[in-house]
């Protein structure tokens, strides 16, 4: 019990100064060869966190050569014990269809597990599955559900998506006021598309 205690401890210690190498230090030049380094050796030794940041190593090609294959293998290690991030990123890459074969309902399975652990983008892209019945039924009311969930912690695009089932009608009742509202929002935080619906609102009104 206490080797197990010793090497829980110094994995943790590997990956936290990594960590704040990466991400807490004012430098403006990351030792990234570093970085990768602690967290390989955190990461072969099965720390779960260590392993979803290889992975961003591995997809970004941060302190290594880029290689999505890894990155890929790196994620799923990580999402298959947990981790919300790793398991929002095999859904994506699901999604897309980028290094393995396309498949939605796969990218619905991983997006849940992730969406229900909180992770906003992962709450986002549930809602757009649901909007168009992608790789699971089409369902208004849980599109709309997973979209507010994002939306309340400021996703743009989740905001701007609820503005346009109120354009629509998909899943709420038509309404311009509440269009509008959401298309504000998502303005505010600089999404462009947002910002053209907002104006063609703003121009429509103008002219009445």
């Amino acid at each position: 019990m206490t080797g197990l205690k010793s090497r829980t401890t110094n994995t943790n210690k590997l990956f936290s100064t990594a960590y704040k190498l990466a991400y807490e230090s004012k430098e403006k030049e990351k030792p990234w060869s570093e970085i990768f380094n602690l967290w390989f050796e955190a990461a072969t030794k099965g720390h779960v966190r260590a392993q979803f940041y290889l992975g961003t190593c591995y997809d970004f090609g941060l302190g290594v050569e880029k290689n999505i294959q890894k990155a890929f293998d790196w994620y799923m290690k990580a999402a298959l014990k947990g981790k919300m991030e790793a398991q929002y990123n095999i859904g994506f890459f699901y999604h897309n269809g980028e290094l393995i074969q396309q498949d939605h309902e796969k990218a619905v399975y991983w997006y849940s597990l992730a969406a229900n652990q909180g992770d906003t983008e992962a709450q986002r892209d549930l809602g757009y599955c649901y909007i168009y019945g992608c790789g699971v039924e089409q369902d208004y009311e849980k599109a709309i559900y997973w979209y507010k969930k994002a939306a309340a912690k400021n996703d743009r695009k989740a905001l701007y998506n609820i503005g346009l089932c109120y354009e629509y009608g998909d899943g709420v009742r038509p309404s311009n006021r509440w269009a509008k509202h959401y298309f504000k929002k998502a303005s505010d935080l600089k999404y462009r598309k947002a910002t053209y619906k907002l104006k063609k609102y703003n121009d429509k009104n103008s002219c009445c």
